[in-house]
């Protein structure tokens, strides 16, 4: 089966940290302006949010990235990721497993899941998810309790175990970014390093100029999902 292709930039709309941005945008609005700035990869994550008003936010940038031929992702919540008409749904190791996740968004939609040790990692590279995030890379403060770090040395032991998407996350900077792609990565998970900058959409693209210009990484997730739109073929 053909695989998903990704974006070396997977920016993360974090509700909490948006409040703390200096631009004071909304989400929806970030989103829009990290969209036009060539942003092909989102993901909402909002923990304090009830369920309408989940669905009412992830809806509007859901439609926002189907006008910009980008993936939106849900955290957490398959129920709405559905609803919403988004990509795929983002789900962690407390969350409901990869394949209760299919059947509540069916086959043609994505699904990706964190992992924190090589264990989980094997374990969530043997369900039918499209990528696995591994983390947190470096230390982060977008989370109350944070998993240990487990550095790229962990990317580089996971890289051998699947030729699935690897999504490295957790601390990452613009200027660490390029490391982490050596060590297997196929795409960098990014929040505060954009969300907190000046100008975030400004931000955003240097990392996509300066991921784009990093030598390939010959391996065999470089085809498009069987589940792959026409747009998501042309997401990386």
């Amino acid at each position: 089966m053909k695989r998903l292709v990704l974006p070396r930039l997977y920016v993360i709309l974090d509700a909490s940290l948006l409040n703390q941005s200096q631009t004071k945008q909304s989400a929806k609005e970030c989103a829009e302006s990290l969209l036009a700035a060539g942003v092909k990869l989102l993901q909402y994550r909002d923990k304090q949010a009830g369920a309408r008003e989940l669905l009412e936010k992830s809806r509007a940038i859901a439609e926002l990235a189907r006008q910009r031929n980008a993936l939106f992702f849900v955290n957490d919540r398959p129920d709405v990721a559905y609803l919403a008409g988004a990509g795929g749904v983002h789900v962690g190791q407390h969350d409901l497993h990869c394949e209760q996740v299919r059947a509540v968004i069916g086959s043609e939609k994505f699904v990706g899941v964190s992992t924190h040790n090589l264990e989980q990692f094997a374990a969530a590279a043997a369900t039918s998810a499209d990528y696995i995030a591994v983390g947190p890379i470096f230390a982060t403060r977008t989370k109350a309790n944070p998993d240990p770090v487990v550095g790229a040395e962990l990317v580089r032991r996971a890289r051998a175990l699947t030729d699935k998407p690897i999504v490295a996350i957790g601390g990452i900077t613009l200027e660490r970014s390029a490391e982490i792609i050596a060590a297997g990565a196929d795409s960098v998970a990014v929040i505060s390093d954009i969300l907190l900058a000046p100008d975030p959409a400004e931000r955003a693209a240097k990392f996509i100029a300066h991921l784009d210009g990093l030598p390939q990484r010959n391996a065999p997730n470089k085809s498009p999902s069987s589940r792959a739109t026409d747009a998501d073929v042309r997401l990386s």
